[in-house]
């Protein structure tokens, strides 16, 4: 081994770990940091990793990136993990691995490390993406290699080996921020029956204290992208910002759910996703218009599969490539615009419209006869009971 590049964040896990990989392996760390749109001070995080003994920093700004290849994607496929959750740290890790695998060519390097714990899913995430991407280089995970159990024997280090550690209170709970969302777990958290702590929630506004007059906002899709909102045409990641706030302001988004954790234990999570939240139900409103009905309910039954690849960390594998391409095909039509009104917590559609969409006002109306005639659904649904009659004359 030459040299190792550390997916690096700055606190007191990565720190220490950046000392530990040069004392055990007695190589130069190249510290990485990833722009997922977690709002850090990266200059201080910069300084702080030199400080720490880091040969090089680099830092990628993958924000768009982030949200343009892997939120969006994963927006237009309805992907929800176990009925509740957006994947906001899981859509995170493939794209931080990649960058990670990235600047670990760019500067030399033959092996990566990571932070992650040995209880935990991101494991998983950042080892599969650099086993698709990256086969030779060697991956080190110190939670799985050093005999430190928790944050006190970290803090011990830290103050043997000069380690700069924030003066901070700790938070009962640990926190994950991107442009998608902040997640909470841990602490307080992994009682199930306790409610959230008061204050917890750094970004929504809670639904009680939420404004008395609702917004609507309109959404545009092209292809199934969201491109524009209230007419206003932005980049992936600035459209989602925008959505963010509107969400935040008006209380929506919150999560609580104890879900599987792929290593088999479950754990306690609660989440924020004001932004994306918005933008699925209003991308499932002009679908609504425009997708062919069986290729809707083909579509449906796809969307938990992509849900637990994604949450699993098998963003790079060969049946996910597979399952993309297929949802790709069936984004080409899906164009228009969906109306929604934010109240209280709460998003709800109130209107839809597309220039290519297979809603036909005058088939469906109660005031004409185009295309079905009234006593054509006889013969359907004549059809459509003989074998139910069958079975009726059997179970009598």
């Amino acid at each position: 081994m030459k040299k190792i590049a550390l997916a690096y964040s700055g606190g007191l896990d990565t720190s220490v770990i950046l000392t530990w990989l040069k004392e055990t392996y007695g190589v130069p760390v190249v510290a990485f940091v990833a722009d997922v749109g977690q709002n850090e001070d990266l200059a201080a995080v910069h300084e702080k990793a030199l400080a720490t003994g880091a040969t090089e920093v680099v830092i990628a700004d993958v924000r768009e990136a982030f949200v343009r290849d892997y939120v969006f994607p994963a927006l237009s496929a309805h992907a929800v993990y176990e009925g509740a959750y957006l994947l906001g740290t899981s859509l995170a890790r493939p794209v931080i691995a990649k960058a990670l695998v990235a600047a670990a060519r760019s500067t030399g390097c033959d092996a990566v490390a990571h932070g992650a714990t040995g209880k935990g899913n991101d494991q998983v995430r950042f080892e599969l993406t650099v086993a698709a991407l990256a086969p030779d280089l060697r991956v080190i995970a110190p939670w799985r290699e050093w005999s430190f159990v928790g944050r006190s024997d970290l803090l011990a280090y830290a103050e043997r080996h000069g380690i700069p550690v924030p003066v901070t209170a700790e938070k009962p709970y640990s926190m994950d921020a991107n442009a998608m969302h902040i997640s909470y777990e841990g602490g307080v958290l992994e009682d199930p029956w306790q409610p959230p702590p008061a204050g917890m929630f750094l970004w929504t506004t809670d639904p009680e204290q939420a404004p008395d007059e609702p917004a609507l906002v309109d959404i545009t899709f092209e292809a199934g992208v969201p491109v524009a909102i209230d007419g206003e045409a932005l980049s992936p990641f600035r459209l989602l910002e925008r959505a963010n706030a509107l969400g935040a302001r008006h209380g929506i988004g919150r999560v609580d759910i104890v879900e599987n954790r792929f290593i088999g234990l479950k754990s306690r999570g609660v989440y924020e996703t004001p932004g994306a939240t918005i933008l699925m139900l209003a991308h499932r409103a002009v679908e609504s218009l425009t997708l062919d009905r069986e290729v809707a309910h083909f579509k449906e039954t796809l969307a938990p599969k992509f849900a637990e690849l994604v949450y699993n960390g098998f963003w790079f594998a060969p049946e996910m490539e597979l399952l993309r391409a297929t949802l790709a095909h069936t984004q080409r039509n899906v164009t228009g615009t969906a109306r929604l009104k934010l109240y209280k917590g709460a998003a709800q559609v109130v209107g839809r419209k597309s220039p290519v969409g297979l809603y036909d006002a005058e088939a469906v109306s109660f005031e004409t006869r185009t295309q079905v005639a009234p006593s054509d659904a006889g013969g359907f649904i004549a059809v459509q009971a003989l074998r139910l009659r069958q079975a009726g004359r059997l179970s009598a």
